[in-house]
């Protein structure tokens, strides 16, 4: 019996319901594996308290006269929960997380066995990096890379079966200092937001003294049943199905979306939510996505880096724990062709340290100016710097799913809705007057009453736009599901950074010629909505006027990941990331390299996948089918019947034996331009033939062979699990 008629029939076979353990109340379990800084009062003594406190508040280093201090309550409070075993806890740019566990046991040289953890421990730690992603940044016999505490994110306890490891967020980082993950970076663009955001919030108010960006994350994904995806090696290997011809029902009678949860997912669903819970993830939202077996989840707002690495966490955890319940989640893109693909809408916005939400509209002149200033910069950055944005959210995946009409396309366009348009399309024909401080029709704007209930009809009525404005945030939504959100985070916020700063140069140069602060910064406002409005639009993304409206307004569209990656290393790159400090030189290059590598070596898999699955799979299953009508039609012929009455049985093996012959021929070719590729020696020059001579000459064509004779071929002789069978049956 194959896997696929095992799995289904174990499915259907089972009646078990997963038990999972809701508690009344999550406030009840919230963070509490996490160490918190009220779990940190009660276990550090003040000193140290204050010192960690101070650290994450003002984003400093621990002082290291109190860090063993710290350490030493971190051991007590972990060991007072079972955990034995500690990690530091990073996200190299290999797209998932890295860990090495070690045990709080040791030997003194005496022999003594002793429990120990002290500040050497918690705040670095040296990890062979040899094995990790870098670029050409070393040689991969120059081992040494360093992991170094990140206060700002606190330390939590990961429980795998029974088993409990204290985990540390840290940075990572090579022998001569660069950054070897997406935390380093990322949280030095934070802080370049931080200090431009200042500088531009004091103009409005001088109480201002930091400024966090904040980020909630909407994760979408499918759940399928273990036993049917073990059957399909396309998803096991790829995270989708290379292969499948779509069945009678999909998503078109809408039926799936916000409906009732189906009971075995829903246990899962409660089950990782406990573990989220317990791990202080803000989990929120759950419900049903457009396509059948999708679903998303959201939490509530936090601070970037903090939320960055929840996510990445949930992802772990979500995986983890659908195990447990048989099932398997995927975070790709596009694990099935025709249905919806996934992606992680990215709900940015920035929060002063006095409580104000800087894209939220204001009750007053002076804090709907301030509004304005900062939702004009956001446009202005997304305009000047789209390609940057549209290099950070590249990859293999994602190249599925952008544009597929079911996704924001390539083209970075932003929405704003009708009411906002109309405000900078007056502010903007104003050239020439002179703005008055008292001016009614624009410092007096009544943004704050109108907005809320006018977006509520906007965010609903333009779901195709990559980056929208949603009444106090905006909406990154062509950021993919399976990416970690720090990519798409470090480019947004340095590239708001840079903004910021030249509004700053700007009008600092116009109060020196005279203006008044508020004059001075509408007449700035104005001209950056000038410059900035050709990436405004209203309208459908996913028609092809739009493309040609784009190609006219000069936007770029760059629909495949090799090219579009050429953004990260242009001459405004550096500038920008090295101006900002968030990446040095080789940083850039070594990045774009990694990037590179990891979209050959995705495709490549899928190229060998789709091989394995068509001539050891396919072929098989059509040649199998092909004798028993060739018996068929012999055995008509032999008992004297017409021809006529055996048409349709000649017929099918006429179409099977064209497409098997198709599928044969093609993916040999394929093979031979995969070697050819892999001779290549410039990374660019491979990438781009993997894109273009691969996949994209080849596996749209394989594919819809392979999928006719799905649709061809005996039921019982196709041994991979059905789209009928993935997408239905729990």
């Amino acid at each position: 019996m194959s896997l696929r008629f095992d799995a289904v029939n174990k499915l259907t076979g089972d009646t078990d319901r997963f038990s999972v353990d809701t508690p009344a109340k999550i406030s009840a379990i919230f963070g509490e594996n996490v160490f918190t800084l009220k779990t940190a009062r009660e276990f550090l003594s003040n000193e140290a308290y204050k010192s960690l406190a101070a650290s994450i508040k003002d984003a400093k280093r621990v002082d290291r006269s109190v860090a063993n201090q710290i350490a030493t309550g971190m051991r007590a409070w972990a060991e007072s929960k079972g955990v034995t075993h500690f990690t530091h806890w990073f996200q190299p740019l290999s797209g998932t997380t890295a860990e090495k566990h070690d045990s709080f046991f040791t030997l003194k040289s005496d022999g003594m066995p002793i429990e120990e953890f002290d500040s050497a421990a918690l705040i670095q730690q040296e990890p062979d990096a040899s094995s990790f992603p870098s670029g050409g940044l070393r040689a991969t016999f120059e081992a040494r890379g360093y992991t170094a505490w990140d206060p700002s994110s606190p330390a939590f306890i990961m429980e795998i079966g029974h088993g409990k490891t204290l985990c540390i967020p840290t940075i990572f980082v090579s022998y001569t200092g660069e950054s070897l993950d997406y935390k380093a970076p990322l949280l030095k663009a934070l802080e370049a937001l931080n200090k431009a955001a200042v500088d531009v919030c004091n103009f409005f108010d001088k109480n201002i003294s930091r400024v966090t960006a904040t980020l909630g994350w909407e994760q979408e994904y499918f759940v399928i049943d273990e036993g049917l995806a073990n059957g399909r090696p396309d998803i096991i290997l790829t995270g989708r199905t290379v292969f499948g011809a779509s069945p009678a029902k999909g998503q078109q009678l809408e039926d799936h979306y916000f409906g009732s949860i189906p009971e075995r997912v829903y246990a899962f669903m409660r089950d990782f939510e406990n573990e989220a819970y317990k791990l202080g993830i803000p989990l929120r939202a759950r419900h049903n996505e457009v396509a059948p077996s999708q679903f998303e989840c959201a939490p509530i707002f936090e601070d970037v880096n903090l939320a960055v690495d929840h996510n990445t966490l949930l992802m772990d955890i979500m995986d983890r724990v659908a195990r447990r319940h048989n099932l398997r989640v995927l975070l790709h893109e596009k694990p099935f062709a025709g249905i919806n693909g996934s992606g992680k809408h990215n709900n940015w916005s920035m929060a002063t340290d006095t409580g104000v939400n800087l894209l939220a509209p204001g009750k007053t002149p002076k804090t709907n100016l301030m509004f304005l200033t900062f939702f004009v910069n956001t446009i202005k950055a997304v305009h000047d710097y789209a390609d940057i944005l549209r290099a950070a959210i590249a990859s293999a995946p994602n190249d599925h799913r952008l544009g597929a009409n079911e996704a924001p396309p390539a083209i970075l366009s932003v929405f704003i809705g009708e009411y906002l348009s109309n405000v900078l399309s007056d502010i903007e024909t104003r050239v020439g007057e002179k703005f008055d401080e008292q001016d009614e029709a624009i410092l007096k704007l009544d943004l704050h009453r109108s907005i809320p209930e006018l977006m509520l009809d906007n965010t609903d009525r333009n779901r195709t736009s990559p980056f929208a404005f949603t009444g106090n945030k905006f909406e990154f939504r062509a950021v993919g599901s399976s990416a970690n959100c720090a990519n798409a985070m470090i480019a947004l916020n340095t590239i708001m950074a840079e903004t910021l700063k030249h509004f700053k140069k700007d009008v600092d140069a116009l109060m020196d010629k005279g203006d008044k602060k508020e004059i001075a910064i509408m007449h700035v406002i104005q001209k950056y909505i000038a410059e900035s409005k050709n990436i405004l639009f209203e309208g459908d993304n996913y028609s092809q006027e739009w493309h040609h409206e784009a190609e006219r307004r000069g936007l770029p569209n760059v629909p495949t990941t090799p090219l579009a990656l050429d953004a990260m290393v242009s001459e405004k790159a550096k500038k920008l990331f090295e101006s900002n400090k968030v990446y040095t030189h080789e940083e850039i290059e070594a990045r774009h390299e990694i990037e590179l590598e990891k979209y050959i070596k995705k495709v490549q898999i899928e190229a060998r996948v789709m091989g394995d699955l068509a001539l050891n799979h396919i072929i098989p299953s059509v040649v199998e089918y092909q004798n028993v009508l060739i018996e068929n039609i012999r055995g008509l012929k032999e008992a004297g019947l017409p021809e006529s009455l055996y048409a349709s049985q000649l017929e099918i093996l006429k179409r099977i034996s064209r497409h098997l012959q198709e599928v044969y021929t093609k993916v040999n070719e394929l093979i031979e331009h995969r070697k050819i590729a892999n001779n290549m020696t410039d990374i660019r020059t491979k990438a781009i033939a993997y894109c273009s001579d691969v996949k994209e000459k080849f596996f749209d064509d394989i594919r819809y062979h392979a999928d006719k004779l799905e649709t061809l071929v005996n039921d019982d002789n196709w041994t991979l699990p059905k789209y009928r069978e993935l997408l239905f049956l729990r």
